[in-house]
């Protein structure tokens, strides 16, 4: 079997190995394919890298209904993250051909990074580690110092929108410090009432001190931070992100941050990624931007590998598994 990987790099720069996969075919990993050219050149580039490939695997490179219908001998598409919206699944389904994504990989990574942003929020240790390395403590008149409020979490309110695995795990390490843990969801269960205290979305918003999102992308989803849901937040509340960037109205929070009704926000993805340089986001008052990265520790990435491979093999055996 021929398998082709479009953009191995941002799963496997190194440190991992691609030897279960290795051992199901003959394997060509291109590190990246690019995706700052136009839909046009892309589709040209991923067509000329799967034209005889029979399986093909893609991180972000999109896989349309032309690339799709360019490939005769194409069996098996796979997805090396939980979305898989950047392949036409449509197309692959009138070919009888899977698509199977990873569906929970990096659960545990994902909530301490939504943690990690708040508590940069709060302490900005980064900055301050770097004021002690260019000389200010030593030349300080002060014991001490720091250049911006410093917070502390217990005893205020973290309202999750989104209380699946991901937003239970994020409700748990809330909870351990000392924080109080409310939770909007269409799904309540019982895992997540020994977390959190279930809400409507009105009351989370006008309860909590920290937002953290962690729902998918739907249609009811889409901008549900906006002005309208601001205007219902407190004055001073924190907003954490590294669920999906269109989750957020960038625009309307950009505002809120430099008028400062909104404290600060700490996001780990936006709306267009790669980020555009006239994102309003890069010019607003206290946001930290990451570069979607919460879910790239190596134990995630090797979990996600494992998966992979796991589903090519039940494809191998007639069997497909986590098939969208």
């Amino acid at each position: 079997m021929k398998i082709v990987i479009l953009d191995g790099y941002t799963e496997n720069p190194g440190d991992l190995s691609w030897q279960g996969i290795e051992d199901l075919g003959e394997l060509t990993v291109y590190d990246r394919t690019s995706l700052t050219d136009g839909a046009e050149v892309i589709s040209r580039t991923v067509i000329s890298r799967i034209k005889d490939a029979e399986i093909v695997l893609t991180n972000k490179t999109p896989i349309g209904r032309k690339s799709i219908e360019s490939a005769p001998k194409l069996k098996y598409i796979g997805v090396l993250a939980t979305g898989y919206n950047i392949v036409d699944v449509e197309a692959a389904r009138e070919r009888g051909i899977p698509v199977c994504n990873i569906p929970t990989y990096g659960t545990a990574a994902v909530g301490q990074f939504a943690i990690g942003l708040l508590l940069e929020i709060c302490h900005h240790i980064g900055h301050h580690s770097k004021a002690v390395h260019d000389g200010r403590w030593e030349n300080n008149p002060d014991w001490c110092f720091w250049d911006y409020p410093l917070i502390e979490l217990a005893e205020k309110t973290m309202g999750i929108i989104g209380f699946g695995r991901i937003g239970q795990t994020t409700g748990r390490i809330a909870r351990a410090l000392g924080m109080n843990v409310i939770a909007f969801d269409e799904q309540k269960t019982d895992a997540g009432e020994k977390i959190a205290r279930y809400v409507p979305l009105e009351e989370l918003f006008a309860d909590s001190d920290v937002i953290a999102l962690h729902c998918p992308l739907f249609p009811s989803t889409r901008e549900i931070i906006n002005k309208n849901s601001i205007a219902k937040m407190k004055d001073g509340v924190i907003i954490i992100n590294n669920s999906r960037g269109q989750l957020v109205a960038e625009q309307d929070l950009a505002e809120a941050l430099n008028s400062g009704k909104v404290y600060a926000a700490g996001l780990d993805v936006v709306s267009s990624e790669p980020i555009k340089n006239d994102n309003p986001l890069l010019s607003a008052k206290n946001c930290i931007i990451t570069p979607h990265i919460s879910w790239a520790p190596k134990e995630s990435r090797q979990r996600l590998m494992n998966v992979a491979v796991d589903n090519l093999r039940a494809f191998l055996a007639g069997k497909p598994i986590n098939a969208v």
